[in-house]
């Protein structure tokens, strides 16, 4: 093993120790009352099969038969997740041949940013995580299963239902992925394309005919982004099948993935004989490995808040100082959009998460003495799916990329490091990822323009106000304030910028998304400014200095100064009501900072 993953991981299991024991203890409670279904009176038995028929009760009359949940996020308005609506049928079918029986358990809400960016309902965004965490646990809690299926792709609703499950991680869990759409309009002519459009020179019209081109069919946006990192991450973890995550949907080899996982998690559960739940592969070394791909692949930052709520949610501890330690020391191998301009479907056609694995794994930057849903360890990894005569197989990884200007190799990576970067100085602490910003651009150092609500931007472009050297603050964008919004919406301005010769960032304390690209861009600030912090103090013309390299985010005013200005107030009542934003309020009041997930769960600890 390297010596810092072996550093990080020891420190991460030093710090979690008691909070990941006590987390275990009420998970082997939990197990020890297995089957749960056994324990419920024959009333309560009698409602939870009611609607099934004949030879389903039949089956669940008897313990030594396994209940697979189905929790699904589907809807037909998120194409990635349109094609979940045949999956409930294939599971039923395939638990049917095991002998077994799977109930929809639930459905959780799912959200797509893509809609909803620079729009009121992003501000539930981040919060709808958590919305989905506890939708999971009600779909759950009839106590009426042996195993879970989790269906769910995009940004915040993967997240959610890992964070919901691991509440009941005793039982042994599976995620389903759907697929990425084929590939539409190449990623550079769609961002050329953006940013005619937000320099005036075309019109909507053709803007929507390029985005349409983009994004065109059912399965998930091609881009790296949030959606396409949790995929990577969760197989990684070893939380699906081997190399199953960027098969495309509605394929012959995408059903029989479906099948297989659904066999598979029958065979992990108590009733066939299993003695391992989700709690047991969700372990620290698992988390770290989760963190390796995230950073190896130029991730998406939302994944700096998700995955520390994700590992809080098994008891498990871990802060920005450990990504950006195994950012420091782990390469950068993949050039995927918006780090590179091919997309995730000639990644996986390159050699995909197998080949990936395999290389990381020989090279000693993964753990491979993990638990998964196909047993023990990694390597098992190392394997693509692939239809055969007999049905579903799997094939060794390629020794070698297909495609070395997309997914490269430890011997020749792309970069030295994983790009991730924690920022601190006088403004806070926030994070940076430059695996898409051009080393010229690493450092940036330039008065302030303070806008204090994103929309606000547009106008100042547009009157040509940016046409300068200028560091841009986008402040009251926290959790507390309204949601934590991803700022999107601002890349294409701030790109043109950037085009035109000046030197821009950006400082938030709201997100960028998983397209944050060749900007550089502190997100993610906190203490927030709707909290009183630095940011709030924050005025035009002040000279504001990221330096990504250089692990600094300051502002040029000696400590008295900036403490004895007043601190900006906004009036946020606009923010807070309206799209179903006054349903949220509890949840922006008790909202942990990101580095501790944003959590409503954790969010008045440590």
């Amino acid at each position: 093993m390297q010596p810092v993953i072996l550093k990080v991981t020891n420190r991460i299991i030093e710090r979690s120790r008691a909070t990941r024991q006590g987390y275990l203890a009420r998970m082997y409670a939990l197990r020890d009352q297995d089957p749960h279904r056994g324990t419920l009176s024959c009333g309560n038995l009698a409602h939870g099969f009611a609607a099934c028929q004949p030879g389903d009760k039949d089956a669940l009359k008897l313990m030594n038969r396994a209940n697979v949940a189905i929790v699904s996020a589907y809807n037909d308005m998120l194409s990635a997740h349109q094609p979940y609506h045949r999956f409930p049928d294939i599971i039923r079918e395939a638990a049917h041949g095991m002998g077994s029986v799977a109930q929809f358990a639930g459905g959780t809400p799912a959200m797509c940013d893509g809609v909803t960016q620079g729009q009121p309902g992003m501000e539930l965004s981040l919060f709808s995580r958590d919305t989905i965490a506890m939708s999971t646990a009600v779909a759950l809690s009839h106590n009426m299963f042996d195993a879970i299926t989790l269906l769910g792709i995009c940004d915040k609703i993967v997240p959610g239902l890992l964070i919901g499950a691991l509440s009941f991680g005793h039982l042994p869990t599976i995620l389903i992925p759907a697929g990425p759409m084929p590939s539409g309009l190449p990623n550079k002519e769609k961002q050329r394309v953006r940013q005619l459009y937000a320099e005036g020179k075309i019109g909507r019209d053709e803007l929507l005919e390029a985005e349409s081109a983009s994004y065109h069919s059912p399965g998930t946006c091609t881009f790296y982004g949030t959606a396409n990192s949790n995929q990577m991450l969760v197989e990684f973890m070893g939380l699906h099948l081997p190399g199953a995550a960027f098969i495309h949907p509605d394929t012959p080899l995408r059903d029989a993935l479906t099948r297989s996982a659904t066999e598979q998690v029958i065979r992990l559960s108590r009733p066939q004989g299993g003695k391992l739940g989700l709690a047991d592969m969700v372990d620290e070394k698992a988390i770290v490995n989760a963190l390796v791909a995230l950073l190896v692949t130029g991730g998406s930052t939302n994944h700096t808040i998700h995955w520390i709520a994700i590992a809080r949610a098994a008891g498990i501890l871990i802060d920005w100082n450990d990504y950006a330690e195994l950012s420091s020391a782990v390469p950068s191998l993949t050039r995927i959009y918006p780090n590179g301009q091919e997309d995730i479907n000639a990644f996986h056609e390159a050699g995909g998460t197998p080949f990936l694995i395999q290389e990381l794994l020989n090279a000693g930057y993964l753990h491979e003495d993990v638990q998964t849903v196909m047993g023990p360890g990694l390597d098992q990894y190392t394997r693509m799916p692939a239809l055969g005569g007999e049905g579903l197989e799997w094939q060794a990884a390629s020794r070698d990329s297909l495609r070395p200007d997309v997914l490269s190799s430890v011997a020749r990576p792309f970069a030295p490091d994983g790009g991730l970067k924690v920022l601190e100085g006088n403004l806070g602490r926030g994070v940076i990822k430059v695996s898409a910003v051009a080393p010229e651009h690493h450092c940036v150092e330039a008065p302030a323009v303070v806008f204090d609500d994103q929309n606000e931007l547009k106008a100042a472009f547009e009157a040509g106000d940016l046409d300068r050297d200028c560091v841009v603050v986008v402040r009251f964008q926290g959790p507390k304030a309204n949601g934590m919004p991803e700022l999107h919406k601002l890349t294409p301005y701030l790109g043109v910028l950037q085009d035109r010769g000046f030197r821009v960032g950006l400082v938030t304390d709201g997100r960028m998304s998983g397209a944050s690209g060749k900007v550089p861009a502190a997100i993610h600030v906190y203490p927030e400014a709707l909290e009183g912090g630095p940011l709030a103090r924050v005025q035009n013309g002040d000279v504001i200095r990221i330096d990504a390299d250089g692990s600094q985010l300051s502002v040029q005013l000696d400590d008295a100064t900036l403490a004895s200005r007043v601190c900006a107030k906004k009036d946020l009542a606009g923010q807070h009501q309206g799209y179903g934003r006054e349903l949220f309020g509890w949840m922006r009041r008790d909202a942990g900072n990101p580095e501790q997930g944003a959590s409503v769960f954790w969010g008045h600890e440590g």
